[in-house]
């Protein structure tokens, strides 16, 4: 019978002592009283019981964390939901529209016409002097070799009294020459005479070139024995003019700028980012008020403006018709490339709203709307591009998402009341 009985509280004692190890250890059994383990068994196997109870009910009491954030998710969830039936969104005038998606985008920028660097020359004067005569005004159409001035100068005498005298000096080396060749042919004179003839005329001809080369590198014409007149490089138009009549101007100064606006360049300035999404020969929309052309970019800098840490593109446009002036602000709708990372996603203007310094879309849902953030990138025309925050994938609310910004307004007083 005792054998029986430690075995039964030996296996109790095991039980008890993977929950607790105070009623174990308390539990001995003496050799002369038979009822006392039992006593004992009993009153721990109740003590066991209670035990069991008590840690169930501290498990339950720690449970209902879980639920607690679960309600926190479901009422910001809430927060950023709209709902919405079908009959309200058409009765509150919501229009719908998937964001637009495509490997190229443009991105609207302002910009200036400039002449073309190409067909713009800059006229001026190899010697100083007296301005004494102009012949163009700003915007009038000149031809090339029309005389634009006249600078008086004692270096215009100069190089003008040389050019006289080297075609005198050639006019009688071509008489020696022909005098020696009539000798040589009656046999008269001998040869290295007529050999020695014609070096002399070859060397009258060079330095009498050389001289009017110097005339015309001073660009100079026609005019008196100290007058230079300043002809124009190029046909074109007058888009410069720095000197005024009777004006003293120093060598190399600037008189005039001339430029054939039958061609002009369109110049604008793009973020290092978009830069990279910019090729030449991409296509650029112009727009000013009334007008609109196709450009195509000619040139993108590698290098950033050192001002303006920008990347300076030029673009050329046709002109034929003369409807672009020189220095005219305009606005340019520049193509991007497509890139490694995916289409670019448009969406309307109209579509995107501010709430707390955010901005956002209301994302179409089967019981209304949800408020989703965007990331917002260049605008591109009546568009703006959106970096991340949708996958072109969603219907949003292109026409009326004020409404819907005024709904979430409504809602967040409903909840401070």
């Amino acid at each position: 019978m005792k054998h029986f009985i430690r075995n039964s509280a030996a296996s109790e004692r095991t039980q008890l002592s993977s929950v607790r190890a105070e009623p174990v250890e308390a539990l001995h059994f003496s050799s002369t009283e038979e009822g006392q383990p039992f006593d004992k068994l009993r009153a721990n196997g109740f003590g066991f019981i209670l035990l069991s109870v008590a840690l169930a009910l501290a498990g339950c009491g720690s449970a209902p964390e879980a639920p607690k954030a679960e309600g926190n998710e479901t009422a910001h969830a809430n927060e950023n939901a709209i709902p919405l039936t079908a009959d309200q969104i058409a009765a509150a005038g919501i229009q719908l529209a998937r964001p637009t998606t495509g490997g190229a985008g443009t991105i609207d920028l302002p910009a200036t016409i400039e002449g073309d660097p190409e067909g713009t020359q800059v006229v001026s004067a190899a010697i100083g002097g007296r301005v004494v005569a102009l012949s163009r005004n700003l915007g009038q159409s000149v031809a090339r070799g029309e005389t634009l001035a006249v600078i008086e100068s004692r270096e215009a005498a100069q190089l003008k009294g040389e050019v006289e005298a080297t075609r005198a000096r050639l006019a009688l080396a071509n008489s020696n020459l022909a005098r020696e060749q009539r000798l040589f042919a009656e046999r008269v004179s001998p040869e290295q005479d007529l050999i020695a003839a014609r070096t002399a005329a070859a060397e009258a001809r060079i330095a009498y070139r050389q001289a009017q080369q110097q005339v015309s590198a001073a660009g100079g014409g026609g005019g008196g024995l100290n007058r230079l007149g300043i002809v124009a490089p190029i046909s074109g138009q007058i888009i410069a003019r720095a000197v005024t009549l009777g004006q003293t101007v120093a060598a190399d100064a600037e008189l005039y700028r001339v430029a054939n606006l039958a061609r002009v360049s369109l110049s604008l300035n793009l973020q290092p980012a978009d830069a990279g999404r910019v090729r030449p020969g991409a296509v650029v929309t112009v727009s000013a008020p009334g007008r609109q052309a196709a450009a195509r970019v000619k040139f993108v800098s590698p290098a950033l403006d050192v001002q303006t840490r920008l990347v300076p593109v030029i673009a050329t446009l046709d002109n034929t018709a003369g409807q672009w002036r020189v220095g005219e602000p305009v606005t340019a709708s520049v193509q991007l490339a497509g890139n490694a990372g995916g289409d670019a996603i448009r969406v309307p203007t109209t579509a995107i709203q501010t709430i707390a310094g955010r901005s956002v879309v209301f994302v179409r849902t089967p019981q209304g709307f949800r408020v989703t953030p965007v990331t917002l990138g260049d605008a591109a025309g009546d568009a703006v591009i959106v970096r991340s925050g949708l996958t072109g994938r969603e219907q949003i609310a292109t026409t009326g998402s004020f409404t819907l910004k005024a709904e979430i307004g409504k809602s967040e007083a409903t909840h401070e009341d």
